[in-house]
Formats: structure tokens, sequence, C-alpha cells
């Protein structure tokens, strides 16, 4: 009762009334009718002005902050928009205020909470890479010490099976160490000049045993021998095509392609990596460029690799201000693309 607004506005209004009557009995002759309206029209407009002010511009917002809190609990709050009632009451703009800390804070707990459950699952599948060709190459090892050596045809067999393990363990370890210096930026993005199909070419010249394992052709879309220079980190731009081609082969199917289609623009170069493999589904699109994640885990795993390329591939396209995209439709391919600067004419 004693917190109404209107109990507290009749109480600052009956104190000013009385305070300006006070004043009036001090002006000599003053009629006692003057003193006695004047403490009524003092009172009246004092309730009214005190009771507007506190029950709108106080009492109203701070209930709304209350509720606000309990939104904030719930995770229900949305912002107001700005108005020219701010000026007019502070609380309001208060309020507002709190909702837009809330919202930040709130969006910042949800990204906290996103790396620790990457953190999480980056540990956990790192920790199943490095054990796989670990304890691989250490059955085979423990085999050979526990007799097998004798025969030289299952020594040198699982001899080779251990060396293909620690291999396999050297690649992962020299892409985790690539993959953060890249994403510490220590490693820094060199500027040259060149040819972006020489790159190409290097790219299919490097891996056309692979390709013709499985019948498949490498191609390209050039058909003039002006080149298309690009100012990118050359050795990184290989990296990343050789990559994404490399992956169109060992996702590929048999008699399959893979082919590189570059687009002249003004001022840049769009590459584009396609294939005619069984595609990405949708649901995976989004993850194929995290660490370790693999479309269908149990094959992919049985075609090899770090599963750290495609995140290599993201990282060094971003450090050159680029972004690297997939488009993907089960059963029809897969298109990876991104795009370079190239050369300015007075370079």
């Amino acid at each position: 009762m004693f917190l109404q607004p209107r109990f507290i506005s009749f109480l600052l209004a009956l104190a000013i009334a009385i305070s300006t009557a006070a004043f009036c009995s001090l002006v000599p002759d003053t009629p006692t009718v003057t003193i006695a309206t004047t403490f009524l029209v003092a009172i009246a407009s004092s309730f009214l002005l005190i009771y507007f002010t506190i029950e709108y511009l106080i009492f109203k917002e701070l209930i709304n902050i209350h509720a606000l809190f309990e939104k904030l609990k719930k995770k229900e709050f949305r912002m107001q928009k700005e108005s020219g009632d701010f000026k007019i009451n502070p609380i309001k703009k208060l309020n507002n205020e709190i909702a837009l800390f809330a919202m930040v804070k709130q969006k910042e707990i949800e990204e906290l909470k996103k790396i620790e459950n990457y953190r999480k699952e980056f540990i956990a599948d790192l920790s199943h890479e490095l054990k796989t060709p670990i304890f691989a190459a250490q059955g085979y090892i423990h085999t050979l010490l526990d007799g097998a050596r004798e025969d030289p045809e299952v020594s040198e067999k699982f001899l080779k099976k251990a060396a293909k393990s620690l291999d396999g363990l050297d690649e992962l370890v020299q892409d985790l160490l690539d993959l953060s210096e890249i994403e510490t930026r220590s490693a820094k993005m060199r500027k040259d000049h060149f040819d972006i199909y020489q790159i190409v070419n290097e790219a299919f010249d490097q891996l056309e045993k692979k390709a013709l394992k499985k019948n498949m052709a490498l191609l390209s879309d050039r058909n003039i021998e002006k080149p298309i220079m690009v100012e990118a980190d050359q050795k990184r731009i290989f990296q990343v095509i050789l990559n994404l081609v490399e992956n169109g082969i060992k996702y590929g199917q048999e008699g399959g392609f893979v082919k590189v289609y570059i687009q002249q623009e003004k001022e840049s170069a769009d590459i584009q990596v396609v294939d005619n493999g069984p595609g990405i589904p949708e649901e995976d699109q989004k993850r194929v460029f995290e660490r370790f994640y693999r479309v269908e885990k149990s094959r992919s795993k049985d075609k090899g690799g770090s599963g750290l390329g495609l995140a290599i591939c993201r990282e060094i396209i971003e450090a050159h201000k680029s972004k690297i995209f997939l488009a993907s439709k089960p059963g029809k391919g897969s298109t990876f693309s991104f795009r370079l600067p190239r050369k300015k004419e007075n370079s």
C-alpha cells in the first residue's frame, strides 16, 4: 500500500501544497480564502503532475524492467525501436539498453558454448585420428618382435604396413601444423603474379596417375593461349587446387571427370572445381570445411587423407580475403568455387 503511486503522489503533493500555503501566509494581508485556494490548487496540480510522472515515467517502466528480467530468465526478450519517447523517459531507454546488453551477452554465451562443443569434438576427433595410425604401426611392430620377423615375406609385408601407418601419421601432423600456422596468421600470404592455368596444369600433372587408376579425366576449359594472371600466394593456391582436384578423384566415380573452370571478371578470376561424383548431402555441406569432418565416415576413412584438406583450403582462401563455396546435389556431383584478384595492369 505504502508504495502505491497514488499514496506517494498524495504525500508529495501535500508537502508541496503546505509549503506553498505557508509561503502565501507570510505575505502581509493575504486573505485566508486565498491561502486555502492556493493550498487546494497546489495539492491538486502537484498530485496530478507527480502521479503522472511516477505512474507513467517511473513505475510503469520499472514494471517493464522487472518483466524484462523475467523474460531474460526465459530468453524471451526483444528490442524496442528507437523513438522520441527515449528523450522524454530515460528509464525506457534504460530498459532498452538492458535488453540490448542481454542480447549481446546471450549471443556471447551461445558462441562460447559452440566453441566449447567444437573444442570437445575436435579433441575427440584428433585423439581418434592419432590413435588409428599409432595403434596400427604398434600392432605390426609388436607382431614382428614376437617372432614374425623370422619369415622374410611376412616381415616385409608388416614393415610396409607399419611404414604406411607412420606416413599417414606424418601427413596428419604436417597438416595440423600447416592449419595452425595459417589460422594464427603466422604464415603470411605472399603476393605473386602467376597464370592460374599454369597452377591447374601442375596439379593435373601431379595427380595424373591417381586419375588413370580410376579411369577419370582431368579437364580444364582453357581454349586460348593468353594467360589469366592473378595476384595471390602461388604455393598456397596450388595447395588449394591440388586438394580440391584430388578430392574429386578420391571420391569420384570410376570413369568420371574433374574439370576446372576459370571465369574472367574485370578485377578478379572465379575458379570452379567441378566433379560428377556422388555429391554431398545438404545436411553435411555446412560442415565439410570443419577439421576432421567426413561425409560417410566409414567409407571416407578407407580412402585415406588426414581429414584436414578442406579446412586448410578454407583458411588459405580466407587469408586471401575471399570465400570458398560449395554447391552440391546427391548423385549430381559437387562444385567448389572461390575468387582471386587479377593482376593489375600497372603491376
